[in-house]
């Protein structure tokens, strides 16, 4: 017998509470409502039966089949929660602090036995980055960074490190999920014209030249993230720089690596310049989607050998998130973007819906596989707070807004295990729902009053790239077969790579006759119109970069976003003093 829908936790300005997910969405009683504003954080366990929280004076854990308490930690300054895999112990971490006359503070990562509610061991950590130690999915292995080493623990005993791991300066690691045989990949940044570099070994075989299963190394590289499949047998590495010195971005440079544990490694080539702003893995291991590029970003389904296998074309969007079958794929542009969906049925590379939640700042696919959470939550923006749920069809069946005083400032899932929900057949048309669809307001481009009585022409500030399977094939009406498909896929990768190669050895001269300044100055034969103009053609100008900026990701302060709303009337008033009115 399949479970109900998971709970949904949410965390505000009201309190900590929970609600029961579809169809009902009513107020849960597996945790008596915590009112007040003292919540700082909360978690469930992998498998979803035990849930933790801090209310500003105890850390307590309860079970929630049964409703009750198991255990209660007097942590009244806990900000980070975590169960290991197979519920065994709780890790708590507090800010480290020190005392003032300069002494050592007290351990502030704190590992509880959830059997006993006995504390196992007390460590420093003073960093909250990566603070929870990584434990293996089967717990025989627990792995912590500590001093340029990664040191093992098994068995859950702490008292003793059973391995080392020691490289100079070992920036960050991450531990494969599974269970035996235990891999770990490990960052060390570069120095003194050394490169950085990734390597992949196997638990426990750590010692000699020949000891690691693969290396990559990259010199464009200030910070990495490392992302396993699920099987263990590859890593996806993106390198960033904080500064792209060849000055095309102003967001850094980022390049994507593929590492596998039978030592292959490839650079990852992606057919569009610009940002990486998200790469995903798809559950069955095989494949992989990035988002990329200046906007409109590009998004692209990448096989093993890092062939393109479907390119999704360039839309608004900048996250892409699989379900947890794998079978759904949904492409967002969230944040900075109006947060347009567009939901994928993968296996067919059929589109099945495209919904749109405005200001969301937070997704999560339920682990049903059918139902979609988006949030508005603080800070990150402090108005219009709330959450949705979603058919992934494109049906809006629950909607709550936090009143015009409050604030959201967490909403989540609970988590269940891989196999409890089976993967169903997936469905093309919406299914029903009670709450009215919210049709976005869309923002017409401002015309001249001289052209307002004109037709409109479809002209576009970014000319927007449609899907593989939707692009007209010149001479032929009939779709390409899935052989076709395939090496057209192939032959327009390698032509963009050469492309791409030719572009960055030879860049096109500019003539030096070229005029270094093409906007037409406006000559009104007033001094003072004619001033008033340029003031305003340079306003408009870096509103101009500023929507660039944005449009790429960059989080922008009050005051720039208050300069962009005032583009209308600046365009108003441009018009007004150029037709002399």
């Amino acid at each position: 017998m399949a479970p109900s829908t998971p709970l949904l936790t949410v965390r505000g300005s009201e309190g900590l509470y929970m609600v029961n997910g579809p169809p009902h969405f009513t107020e849960s009683a597996v945790l008596p409502r915590e009112s007040g504003r003292n919540c700082k954080v909360y978690t469930f366990s992998k498998d979803g039966t035990l849930f933790a929280w801090s209310n500003g004076e105890k850390v307590n854990i309860i079970s929630v089949a049964n409703k009750g308490l198991l255990h209660s930690f007097d942590l009244p300054k806990a900000v980070c929660l975590e169960f290991s895999p197979n519920n065994t112990v709780l890790a708590t971490w507090q800010p480290y602090t020190t005392s003032k006359d300069g002494t050592a503070g007290t351990p502030n990562l704190q590992l509880y036995d959830m059997k006993t509610g006995a504390c196992l061991k007390s460590f420093i950590q003073k960093k909250m980055q990566n603070w929870c130690p990584s434990w293996s999915d089967d717990e025989i292995i627990c792995a912590r960074n500590v001093n340029n080493e990664v040191h093992f623990f098994e068995n859950n005993n702490f008292n003793t490190i059973a391995n080392k791991l020691h490289l100079q300066k070992v920036n960050d690691f991450n531990l494969s999920p599974g269970t035996q045989p235990y891999k770990v990949a490990v960052y060390v940044p570069g120095s003194k014209g050394a490169p950085s570099f990734v390597r992949l070994y196997q638990y426990p075989n750590f010692a000699g030249p020949q000891a690691a299963l693969a290396n990559k190394s990259f010199f464009k590289a200030d910070k990495v993230t490392m992302l396993w499949n699920k099987k263990a047998t590859a890593v996806l590495v993106i390198a960033s720089t904080e500064v792209d010195k060849t000055g095309a971005s102003y967001y850094g440079e980022q390049t994507l690596h593929y590492i596998a544990t039978n030592g292959e490694s490839a650079v990852v080539q992606l057919p569009k310049n610009g940002p990486i702003y998200d790469v995903v893995w798809n559950s069955n291991s095989t494949e992989f989607c990035a988002v990329y590029g200046f906007m409109p970003a590009k998004a692209t389904v990448f096989n093993l050998k890092c062939d393109p296998v479907f390119d999704f074309g360039t839309g608004p969007r900048n996250a892409a998130f699989y379900s947890p079958h794998g079978h759904i794929l949904v492409l967002a542009g969230f944040g900075n973007l109006r947060g347009q969906m567009e939901v994928w049925d993968v296996k067919n590379y059929k589109l099945i819906s495209k919904p749109v939640a405005s200001d969301s700042t937070y997704f999560a696919w339920c682990p049903d596989g059918e139902h979609i959470l988006t949030a508005t939550c603080a800070p990150r923006l402090r108005v219009n707070n709330g959450y949705k749920i979603w058919h992934y069809t494109g049906s809006l069946l629950h909607k709550y807004d936090v009143p015009s005083n409050g604030e959201l400032w967490q909403v989540s899932w609970q988590p269940f295990l891989d196999g409890i929900f089976p993967a169903k057949t997936i469905k093309y048309q919406a299914v029903p729902s009670e709450v009215p669809s919210e049709e976005p307001k869309v923002a017409t481009a401002y015309r001249p009053p001289a052209l307002r009585n004109k037709p409109v022409t479809n002209s576009k500030l970014h000319e927007e790239e449609p899907p593989q399977n939707m692009k007209p094939h010149p001479g032929s009406d009939k779709p390409l077969s899935k052989t076709a498909l395939k090496n057209q896929r192939k032959h327009e990768a390698k032509k963009a790579a050469k492309q791409e190669a030719r572009s960055d050895a030879a860049p096109t001269p500019v003539p030096q006759s070229a005029p270094r300044n093409t906007v037409t100055q406006s000559a009104s034969g007033d001094p003072e119109v004619d001033k008033k103009i340029k003031n305003l053609k340079k306003k408009l100008k870096a509103i101009e970069q500023l929507k660039e900026q944005a449009a790429a990701g960059k989080q922008l302060e009050k005051n720039q976003l208050e300069k962009i709303q005032k583009e209308t009337a600046l365009l108003q008033e441009l018009e007004d003093l150029e037709l002399g009115v």
